[in-house]
């Protein structure tokens, strides 16, 4: 055996396969995950620019004492838009929070069964959100009498931003809806390693 053969990386077994990333990337499961991780990078950089956006509005307002109207209100709608599309990232590169003391001291039949059951759990949960989060976007697109008009902060600047946020926690709850669904598919469809259908 050649030394690039004995220092290479073990192979998975074929119940982990498609749960050990490619690289040292977190690439995701599906096609959907894969893209809402590349997204994710992309996006990352706007925390970068929030911080940028937040010293201009210090220098503007305790060196020349010329606040702005804008930069508060912007700031705090792209931080919230990035936490709630964080939740897509941590599901699709399954970074989300688990009770390792007991998942890790399971065989991996147990782990399949127990992500099943955080999967079904997952949709209950985005059930009762789509209801919410229907209700509440459509509420700050629509006024009462019927017609056309985005909820807006109330402030002197006034933006749309509430609505807009509200139609993004709608979408994401959609699609981390469809993320589930995939995750308990591919799950289900994994065959059981031999040897390990009674070891539980």
């Amino acid at each position: 055996m050649s030394s690039a053969q004995s220092t290479a990386r073990p192979e998975p077994g074929p119940d982990r396969q498609d749960l050990l990333p490619e690289s040292d990337e977190d690439v995701g499961f599906t096609g959907l995950d894969r893209a809402i991780v590349w997204l994710g990078k992309k996006l990352s950089l706007v925390f970068a620019l929030i911080v940028v956006v937040s010293f201009y509005e210090i220098v503007r307002r305790y060196v020349f004492d010329s606040p702005t109207l804008w930069v508060h209100e912007t700031v705090t709608f792209a931080g919230a838009t990035l936490f709630v599309l964080g939740g897509l990232y941590a599901l699709a590169t399954d970074r989300h929070v688990r009770i390792v003391l007991v998942y890790d001291a399971v065989s991996s039949v147990t782990q399949r069964w127990l992500r099943v059951f955080h999967h079904l759990c997952g949709l209950a949960f985005c059930a009762m959100m789509l209801y919410a989060s229907w209700f509440m976007a459509k509420d700050a697109v629509r006024a009462p009498w019927g017609g056309w008009r985005l909820e807006t902060s109330g402030s002197a600047w006034n933006p749309p931003f509430p609505a807009f946020l509200k139609v993004i926690i709608l979408l994401a709850i959609v699609i981390m809806t469809v993320q589930f669904v995939l995750h308990l598919i591919r799950d289900l469809r994994r065959p059981t390693p031999r040897g390990e259908t009674h070891h539980v």
